[in-house]
């Protein structure tokens, strides 16, 4: 088919990079536009932005002058790395206007009539655009993605919730530097260091998973009922948050059956061969001391979680450690396969 125009909001920043560099190699989608704040509209990408990566700025979008995050720029699908305090506005006026905003900002998670969507948990969840659109008189759409930390959370959790259910989980996060964007976090503030408090993460990561696990009903989206008591710490490695997940199930398992449960695991990305699904959404893992961050966070190209040390739990049921890319598949990555759903969906 002809490559699909899009465009990039909040394209200087770390999220909105790796828009870039996924997008430059895309094969349904090709960039047409790239927007940030006034700082740099007017300027080509090449020079407005501070390139993270070790390759060069792709080609195709090293000349392109950055524009202002507003409807009128080209392309059909316009993905959002904006900042939440300024993405919930911009991002109505887009889809509005006719656009189809798959965004990583988390100003509309929770608006009812916008899906929260892990393409391989809960797709059946992209019927809410046809509310959405009805209830906003729009011709576009928003879907959004959760936080990188609930990504890989229920996605790891996903077949054994379908299996055996999923009554409670208890988490504690080990997040890194690069979900705190360029500034986050001053390098004397983690150095030799663990902090215990990211703002507003134990709130998203305790909440977000209900909606995604929800049930969708003729009145919307109706929340699960699992109980969720987070703990988020920043950790200096680089990319890579990893989860340390203790669970209770609806009925019992045996260590095989969890295994065989998560190794087993394909969601519909796969069955579609969507170009950025992983072949493997869940990589278990048998080492004693996997999944690391630094060895692990890029399988799949980052888009698989990977998970190890299942055991037995002797407060819930089971533990084990989850490992996710933060900025692939917690971000970037999972908002571009958000969008390849809903173009095989026929929602374009």
């Amino acid at each position: 088919m002809d490559r699909i125009p899009v465009a990039v909001l909040g394209a200087t920043g770390v999220v909105g990079q790796w828009f870039v560099r996924l997008l430059s190699r895309h094969p349904w989608f090709e960039i047409m536009a790239l927007a940030a704040s006034e700082r740099s509209a007017g300027v080509p990408y090449g020079e407005a932005v501070h390139w993270i990566f070790p390759e060069e700025i792709p080609e195709a979008v090293r000349g392109l002058p950055v524009v202002l995050p507003r409807p009128g720029i080209p392309g059909r699908i316009v993905f959002s790395a904006l900042p939440a305090e300024v993405a919930g506005p911009v991002e109505e006026e887009f889809a509005r206007a006719g656009y189809i905003v798959s965004s990583n900002a988390r100003s509309h998670r929770h608006d009812p009539d916008v899906p929260l969507l892990v393409a391989e948990v809960n797709p059946d969840h992209l019927a809410l655009v046809e509310r959405q659109r009805r209830n906003r008189g729009w011709k576009g759409f928003i879907v959004t993605g959760g936080n990188c930390s609930t990504v890989q959370l229920v996605l790891a959790l996903e077949p054994l919730r379908r299996r055996f259910g999923v009554k409670a989980v208890v988490v504690a996060t080990m997040q890194a530097l690069s979900g705190a964007g360029f500034t986050g976090v001053p390098g004397n503030a983690i150095l030799d260091n663990v902090l215990p408090h990211i703002p507003g993460e134990e709130e998203k990561l305790a909440r977000e998973p209900r909606k995604i696990w929800g049930r969708l009903t003729p009145e919307g989206i109706e929340e699960a009922e699992a109980r969720i008591s987070a703990h988020c710490h920043r950790v200096a490695t680089r990319d890579g948050h990893l989860e340390a997940v203790s669970v209770k199930l609806s009925r019992r398992a045996e260590l095989g059956e969890v295994v065989e449960a998560m190794e087993g695991f394909r969601g519909l990305p796969q069955e579609l061969g969507l170009p950025s699904a992983p072949e493997r959404a869940i990589v278990v893992r048998p080492e004693p001391d996997r999944p690391q961050p630094r060895l692990d966070r890029e399988a799949g190209g980052g888009m698989s979680v990977v998970v190890g040390r299942i055991r037995p739990c002797p407060v819930l049921d089971w533990r084990l450690e989850v490992l996710g890319h933060n900025t692939v598949r917690g971000a970037a990555g999972g908002a571009i396969l958000n969008a390849e759903l809903v173009v095989a969906k026929g929602l374009l």
